[in-house]
């Protein structure tokens, strides 16, 4: 049975490149400062809500509590929860853990959130009383995770490195790749960044730490640097001898998102108003590739909710991908016969940034509004997760 995502019910924060303007912001708090206006602005109440979700990736002072923590400063108090975790697929997971519920019979209103702060990572001491000496253990959580996957033994970048072998993608196609997801995000700025501002607030403001006053406001996402093809031919691969270079890859970042789920049209209309389209999730899948070929893994998640749902690729009006690699876009489209230029519309992860656990819900959020855009029609998102794993989602704008 489909869920539902009421018209208009997601927002999203301006993404900022780590060490910026959000940095010295609790994920956690953040995301319950902007879901507890974005509701507010919405007029929906926390009494609509029968359940609630909190996806992190990064731990945070308090993070143990995050859900009922978070659930409590919206003024949720009654609603517990769980806090789920899928690294870049935390978004569709959100939404998949939400579809399950309401399948269940246990929830009708469902309110989803992600927020994530890469900058000032977590510098984390395991104490080993049995080790040489008593010498424990460190983990540097942000750093480390994106450096080493301890079942395939290396960086991120070298999946990356290992899918453009595979598919005989050189540098010069990822930085094509590039230029045309920047143009593409140019169209999300265009008019007065009116796309943006279907789902983000004009001006952000920033609150201090102690969320009590302003101290920056942003028009928009912070940090996001044009290229050009000279500036491009001039970068060397980040592996010797590998063709993937920093521009080819996204940007870690800080931000936060959510939206709405529920269990019926009729619902949904009672939330935002019956003259809205109507947003159907039709399917939800995952996947998981070959050790050390995580930007693959898309492909094979992909094929799982079109064999659910019953849809061919041809179906699909619109595609959007959680891309932290030019790499992932184009073995995608190559493996589909696709053009990867047709892909990602008003922009992507690749360019926006990647604050981990709310990149997912950003992208299919974008992904409702082209649609709506278009007039309607069937949405398929995808994108990969740490530990060669991918999730893809369809849904269907009437």
């Amino acid at each position: 049975m489909p869920s539902y995502i009421p018209y208009g019910a997601y927002w999203s924060t301006p993404f900022a490149r780590w060490q910026g303007s959000l940095s010295h912001l609790n994920s956690i708090e953040l995301a319950a400062h902007v879901a507890k206006n974005a509701l507010a602005q919405r007029q929906i109440t926390t009494d609509q809500i029968d359940y609630a979700a909190y996806g992190m990736t990064v731990i945070q002072p308090g993070c143990f509590y995050a859900a009922p923590w978070f659930n409590a400063m919206i003024g949720a108090e009654h609603l517990g929860g769980p806090i789920l975790n899928q690294a870049c697929a935390t978004g569709p997971r959100l939404i998949s853990a939400a579809m399950g519920e309401i399948a269940l019979g246990s929830a009708s209103t469902v309110l989803l959130a992600s927020g994530d702060r890469t900058s000032n990572g977590a510098h984390v001491y395991y104490p080993a009383p049995s080790g040489p000496g008593g010498t424990g253990q460190a983990e540097d959580w942000v750093l480390g995770s994106f450096n080493y996957d301890p079942w395939a033994k290396g960086a991120m970048v070298q999946t990356a490195e290992n899918v453009a072998n595979r598919f005989g993608i050189g540098t010069e196609e990822q930085h094509e790749v590039v230029l045309h997801r920047e143009a593409q995000y140019q169209d999300a700025l265009a008019d007065d960044r009116a796309f943006q501002k279907r789902y983000m607030d004009a001006a952000f403001e920033v609150p201090d730490a102690r969320f009590k006053k302003t101290v920056k406001v942003l028009s928009g996402d912070e940090g996001v640097y044009p290229s050009n093809p000279e500036k491009l031919a001039a970068l060397k691969p980040v592996v010797p001898g590998g063709t993937v270079t920093f521009a080819g890859q996204t940007h870690p970042a800080d931000g936060a998102a959510g939206m709405i789920v529920v269990d019926s049209a009729e619902r949904a209309a009672d939330l935002v108003g019956g003259s809205n389209p109507v947003i159907e999730i039709l399917g939800v899948a995952q996947a998981r590739e070959e050790k050390g070929f995580m930007p693959a893994a898309p492909i094979k998640a992909a094929e799982n909710v079109l064999r659910q749902t019953g849809f061919s690729i041809t179906d699909i009006d619109v595609f959007k991908s959680h891309n932290p690699f030019a790499v992932n876009d184009i073995a995608f489209a190559r493996a589909f016969d696709l053009d990867w230029r047709k892909m990602n519309n008003y922009g992507s992860s690749l360019i926006w940034g990647h604050p981990q656990g709310p990149t997912g819900l950003r992208a299919i959020i974008e992904m409702i509004e082209e649609l709506e855009i278009r007039g309607g029609g069937i949405g398929l998102f995808q994108g990969c997760a740490a530990g060669d794993s991918a999730m893809a989602l369809v849904l269907r704008v009437l």
